[in-house]
């Protein structure tokens, strides 16, 4: 009898353990396609206005792709590339220049084998707050600082509507 008693003691005290005293759904923000639309086309019209033919991809919090643009008259090595740097800084949470800065301190860098990770300046992560909910990469132009440049462009277009 104190067997079955002390089992179903036990039994009690983990139905009592098991059940989140306060259980919450997280709470975010995500990227709208339409916004997502508004950083890449701003993107490519800045770096078109420059003189430079890219590509542009948007990734949401996940680093799922919402919106991917290949430019006119872009190499198609710019799609790809385009979405490694956007992974690259939604991965890491911040430009994905920091990480060619990283392995250039540190050639033996382990993270630079990680799928869908590139050591290349064009990305920047899209932020609500402090959160970040996606990211932006372009690439085609002659360098990377001057995709940078109209990845940025994309971001502050919509930046009133990030917070």
């Amino acid at each position: 009898m104190s067997v079955a008693l002390f089992r179903l003691a036990g039994i009690g005290l983990v139905c009592v353990l098991a059940s989140p005293a306060s259980a919450q759904l997280i709470d975010h923000k995500d990227l709208t396609a339409k916004i997502a639309l508004t950083i890449a086309e701003t993107a490519i019209a800045t770096c078109t206005a420059n003189g430079y033919r890219v590509s542009a991809t948007i990734l949401g919090r996940n680093g799922e792709v919402l919106v991917q643009i290949r430019g006119d008259g872009t190499g198609p090595h710019t799609m790809e590339n385009s979405f490694r740097k956007a992974y690259t800084a939604r991965t890491f949470r911040g430009p994905s220049a920091a990480l060619a800065k990283r392995l250039k301190d540190d050639p033996l860098l382990p993270l630079i084998h990680l799928n869908n990770v590139v050591a290349a300046a064009g990305a920047f992560p899209i932020k609500a707050g402090e959160d970040v909910i996606g990211a932006v990469g372009v690439s085609g132009a002659p360098g990377g600082d001057k995709d940078e440049v109209c990845a940025q462009a994309g971001i502050d277009k919509v930046a009133d509507q990030l917070k």
